[in-house]
């Protein structure tokens, strides 16, 4: 077992014989349903849910997920762990999940690298069966209040080179050709956060036997140093609704990059608030 926020399949099974734990499924209840890692729940809303960084906003998503989480046998003394089909199919909402869970100052958080796909190939089993967790009172703190930043915050950080803003989006998105995955027009603007930077989410990762994993520290480092982030460069992060975005942060943070945060709201708030300024088309 290492300190790494990134857990495998093997230390994951011997993690869940020898200490309290909490596997979390955050793919769709279908997929779910069809098979999972035994015990696990299942908890889709981690990727769905939609946030804005109003003060009502995130006072919302920290209710919401402080009640889901506790219902889901969080108390504080289990390590959570979470995981999606594979690092490169959801999105990144395995470690959305991680992201809400540091947020929210939860001590011990892991994410399956690799996912479903990687624990499966291993040979792990899987089951079809239902679990019911008992619920425990979820320990919210503001041990990660600061990981967060609002809409004015990413503004005020616009005027601001010393802050890489750093759009992780697919490319149509980046250069204004779609406003979201969920469709072209999803939102009323396309564009980007003036002066941001871009690494595409998956550059973060490359191919290996069991799926997409997250890359080395060393590999990580150099795709940042593509666009002038070093370890002591703060970073902000955003894509379309905080999931890829929180790939990225875990990438940066296993790399030792040391301040990085998330505009959670991301292009869907940002986008919808005409006042915000855009840049649209192709970069200049």
């Amino acid at each position: 077992m290492t300190d790494r926020s990134l857990i495998s399949p093997a230390d994951l099974d011997a993690l869940m014989t020898s200490e309290p734990c909490v596997v979390i499924d955050t793919r769709a209840p279908d997929s779910y349903a069809a098979g999972h890692i035994p015990g696990a729940v299942n908890l889709h809303d981690i990727f769905t849910y939609l946030a804005t960084s109003t003060p009502e906003g995130l006072a919302e998503l920290a209710d919401k997920f402080a009640e889901e989480f506790g219902a889901a046998g969080l108390s504080g003394a289990e390590t959570a762990v979470l995981y999606e089909q594979s690092m490169n199919t959801g999105f990144g909402q395995s470690c959305r999940g991680f992201f809400l869970l540091k947020y929210l100052g939860y001590p011990k958080v892991k994410v399956l690298h690799g996912g479903f796909q990687a624990w499966t190939m291993e040979g792990f089993p899987a089951s079809t069966d239902a679990v019911s967790p008992e619920p425990k009172t979820f320990p919210v703190s503001d041990a990660g209040k600061d990981l967060m930043i609002d809409a004015a915050t990413m503004l005020e950080a616009v005027k601001s080179d010393a802050i890489v803003k750093l759009d992780v989006r697919d490319i149509d998105e980046w250069i204004a050709e779609s406003s979201s995955p969920y469709g072209k027009d999803f939102c009323p603007r396309k564009g980007r956060i003036p002066g941001a930077r871009w690494i595409e989410w998956y550059r973060m990762m490359k191919p290996g036997a069991e799926g997409p994993m997250i890359k080395s520290k060393e590999e990580i480092l150099a795709e940042c140093a593509t666009v002038g982030i070093t370890p002591e460069t703060p970073v902000y992060l955003y894509c379309f609704k905080g999931a890829r975005a929180s790939n990225t942060f875990l990438a940066l943070k296993e790399a030792g990059v040391k301040d990085v945060k998330i505009y959670f709201g991301s292009w869907n708030e940002w986008s919808r608030d005409p006042s915000l300024p855009i840049e649209d088309g192709l970069p200049y």
